[in-house]
């Protein structure tokens, strides 16, 4: 059997405050020319489906085009939710989906929902765990004298119980949203509480492959985010993973790389090194090297795109007693020089300098 396994799609995401529902038809369009040359057997979406509980009107159509286009092709498709879902908003209408092949788990239940699909040589069963939260499994499940359990109990408690429907000798895969011990994140995701969030990878030891969600960078058991949602992104190749299961339940898995609207960089260097930049309608994070005035604007037809700038640079000794520190080592003093210096021409002469540097000490100090 074939699946491609997708995940954390967060239809509705902005970066910097950029509306990125576009980029996002783009990416989701070439996903569907990915499914038109592959053919899969089954599409899983192992959660994060949104970027937030209540997603924006144009997201939640997005996805209704998306789902409308996956029915027509009668492909399988499994969809659970993620820690960015809201379960209840998810689970709308998943039962009348089943009809048209896409099964959504959004919400644990006393029996874990098990899709069984069939190839040539039987029956695959498909685990569907939904993100939730220890204290959901400790009010479904046990008595309220019972501990809370971690997240690593929790879900090998559900996964176990998931198991017990699959019968003996049976391929299966898990599809579930979870922070893996050892992963690598991204600033993009939402933390949970550190590393009592983590879950054992031998929870899902037992199956034949396992499709994860929530970490974006494309790795082992995840097939990350299908755009990059942050700027320590910038050097991640974003993909979807092909999986072939055969008959004995040995996995081959494939990286196929997606290529997006415009790119998320990251540009370094002096003002002059990056006004020689071609032009690039790519999102983009400028790190300057030096303090320029209104470099948002003096970079704009560069960077039409330009999100994010920044100053990082050796501190001035002098000033390390300045107060209101900005950026990477940037003083207010410094900006009222650089400022003082793009209206008058001169530079800040070191009597202002300590007049300046005094006067804000004594703002500090009233706040």
């Amino acid at each position: 059997m074939k699946i491609l396994h997708t995940a954390d799609w967060h239809l509705g995401k902005t970066l910097k405050g950029q509306n990125l529902l576009d980029d996002q038809k783009f990416i989701l369009d070439e996903i569907f020319d990915i499914i038109r040359d592959e053919k899969p057997d089954a599409i899983l979406i192992a959660g994060d489906v949104y970027d937030r509980g209540v997603p924006p009107a144009d997201a939640v159509e997005l996805f209704d085009e998306t789902l409308t286009k996956l029915s027509e092709k009668k492909i399988p498709t499994l969809i659970i939710a993620g820690n960015h879902d809201s379960p209840k908003r998810l689970d709308f209408g998943s039962k009348i989906f089943e009809r048209q092949k896409i099964f959504i788990a959004a919400k644990i239940s006393d029996e874990p929902k098990n899709v069984v699909l069939e190839d040539d040589f039987g029956e695959i069963y498909f685990s569907m765990i939904p993100f939730f939260e220890p204290g959901e499994i400790k009010a479904k499940f046990f008595d309220e004298d019972s501990e809370r359990p971690t997240y690593n109990e929790a879900n090998r408690f559900y996964v176990d119980l998931a198991r017990q429907k699959i019968p003996a000798g049976k391929r299966s895969v898990a599809l579930a949203h979870v922070f893996l011990t050892g992963g690598e994140e991204s600033d993009s995701e939402r933390k949970i509480v550190g590393t009592l969030a983590n879950v054992d990878a031998s929870v899902f030891a037992a199956y034949n492959y396992v499709a994860l969600g929530h970490l974006h960078r494309p790795q082992k058991f995840y097939s990350g985010s299908p755009l990059k949602y942050s700027f320590d992104e910038a050097a991640q190749k974003k993909s979807v993973t092909l999986v072939d299961i055969d008959g004995a339940g040995e996995v081959q898995t494939k990286k196929i790389p997606l290529t997006p609207r415009r790119d998320v960089r990251v540009v370094s260097g002096t003002f002059d090194e990056l006004i020689k930049f071609s032009r690039t309608d790519d999102y983009i994070c400028a790190k300057l090297t030096e303090r320029v005035i209104n470099a948002q604007d003096k970079l704009a037809w560069t960077f039409p795109n330009l999100l994010s700038v920044e100053v990082a640079f050796q501190k001035n000794s002098a000033d390390e007693n300045s107060a209101g520190q900005f950026g990477a080592g940037i003083s207010t003093l410094d900006y009222f020089a650089d400022f003082f210096k793009a209206q008058t021409g001169e530079n800040l002469s070191d009597d202002y300098r300590a007049a300046v540097s005094i006067l804000l000490e004594g703002l500090r100090k009233e706040e």
